[in-house]
């Protein structure tokens, strides 16, 4: 069910490019291999020169009117001789590249995609012969000589996790810069009895490299199992705050804490200290009175866990910062957003940090698929509170918390935004936002149903959320989707 929501979303984003876009190719049934091998090669080239990671082909939507019709086309099953179409596809591509073929149904229909991993320096061939797409056409690359200067000369994007942190460290500097039996007890690994099989298993597993004189420490190494990131001077800076403010304002701070740990080996206690210090209410249950956290802890922890993963390491001087009010907690992290805020519940999930992003998914400190703020919509409505609001900056994104308002205290925007995040919240669990539904989430009594009706209507005016059937004129039983349905 994750994996084809996934597909269909990435499928709505490639119909919703313009038709001059570039990088993506849509056909119906054109099952030419020939073919074919000459549009990967185009998109692959195409993707590098606008520096996107991949290029699309894909299978089941009309070229002009971009209209879903399906397709019968099925590559996986076709066959080029006697090899199978995708293998003799990838033999005739120099230098090789990797693509991926993703066949999936939808509303009835079937679809092939073709994910084409981008080129970097070197134009790619098919046959011998190399290609580009130019406007909405496919053009052999030797007729556009600027086209291919650039390609040839698009540098290698950097990739933050694979920089070096700390150059020809020796192994008692490694030991002592590294957390390694949190290193291991994290991976579910048995720690070794000596240092040798330790060091070999840092090497084994990325986080440091054999160096002509003793070790480097990658920075993934080092920001996620550091002892002490100030160790670390270029990431010294990287470290987590957490500030705690008197009342709503900025204006007088009551304690602020610097992490130094790595983001790994931090963040069980980071969240166990937010939950030991956020405020709380007391209730009463079964005649005993407890306290209770304002906002439900697994929302902070997916935000904290999402604020680290997609913060942008190329500001400076800037890292992930949890800033708590007595009436919300703004948790911010550096760089904007790569994908757009409104589609971050439904979007295949996209990160700018995939390789920190992996290993964080086999420490189970984020979600495989990105559903984590799937997690903290749910978690709010669940807890009758406020919608969390998405702000980006110029360079920055923050997502904020409210704690708990009645509806009364809920100004237009803060109903409208709840509204549209619970109809993406219905779709991606295979339902429809309904009159009904919207009432549960703000606590509504079923004779005041006039005022979920007024909010919806806000919504449709704000062209957040539309009928899932427009030729249904029962309001009492009309479905509601998100926008981008």
């Amino acid at each position: 069910m994750e994996v084809k929501i996934e597909l269909i979303a990435l499928l709505k984003d490639l119909q919703a490019l313009p038709a001059e876009c570039e990088w993506v190719e849509f056909k119906v049934n054109n099952s030419n291999p020939q073919e074919i091998g000459e549009y990967i090669s185009a998109l692959s080239n195409s993707a590098c020169y606008h520096k996107k990671p991949y290029g699309f082909l894909v299978f089941g939507v009309e070229d002009v009117s971009h209209r879903f019709v399906g397709t019968d086309f099925y590559p996986k099953q076709e066959k080029k001789g006697n090899q199978e179409l995708e293998n003799w596809l990838a033999t005739q591509l120099n230098p090789k590249i990797d693509f991926e073929i993703i066949d999936f149904n939808f509303e009835m229909m079937h679809f092939s995609i073709f994910k084409i991993e981008a080129t970097r320096n070197t134009p790619v061939s098919f046959r011998g012969e190399f290609f580009i797409r130019v406007g909405s056409y496919k053009k052999r690359l030797d007729d556009h000589p600027e086209k291919e200067r650039k390609i040839w000369h698009i540098d290698k994007q950097p990739v933050f996790e694979n920089e070096i942190a700390y150059f020809n460290a020796t192994e008692d500097e490694i030991l002592t810069l590294i957390d390694y039996p949190t290193f291991f007890e994290l991976l579910r690994l048995p720690l070794p009895d000596n240092r040798s099989s330790i060091l070999e298993r840092l090497i084994q597993e990325k986080i440091i490299l054999k160096a002509n004189h003793g070790f480097n420490v990658k920075n993934i190494g080092a920001i996620l199992f550091a002892k002490n990131i100030d160790n670390f001077e270029n990431l010294a800076r990287k470290s987590i705050r957490v500030i705690f403010y008197e009342g709503k304002n900025r204006i007088k701070t009551a304690k602020e804490q610097i992490g130094k740990k790595g983001y790994a080996i931090g963040f069980v206690p980071l969240i166990k200290y937010l939950d030991d210090n956020l405020p709380s209410n007391e209730i009463i249950d079964k005649a005993l009175r407890k306290s209770v956290s304002m906002y439900p802890i697994i929302a902070i922890r997916e935000l904290v866990a999402n604020a680290i993963i997609h913060q942008d390491f190329s500001v400076s001087g800037s890292s992930p910062m949890i800033e708590i009010f007595s009436n919300r907690i703004e948790i911010t992290n550096p760089g904007k957003p790569i994908i757009d805020p409104l589609r971050f519940v439904d979007h295949n999930p996209e990160s700018r940090n995939e390789i920190l992003a992996r290993f964080m998914r086999r420490l189970n400190i984020c979600e495989e698929r990105g559903s984590g703020i799937d997690k903290v919509i749910f978690e709010c409505e669940f807890n009758q509170l406020p919608a969390p609001e998405i702000i980006v900056g110029d360079n920055y994104t923050r997502i904020i918390l409210y704690s708990h308002k009645t509806l009364r205290q809920m100004d237009k925007q803060d109903k409208i935004r709840a509204c549209y995040l619970h109809a993406c919240l219905k779709y991606v669990s295979g339902e429809f936002m309904t009159n009904q539904s919207l009432r549960e989430r703000f606590g509504i009594e079923e004779h005041n149903y006039s005022v979920a009706s007024r909010i919806i209507s806000d919504t449709i005016a704000s062209k957040l959320v539309k009928d899932y059937d427009s030729d249904n004129k029962s309001r009492k039983y009309a479905k509601y989707v998100p926008y981008w349905f």
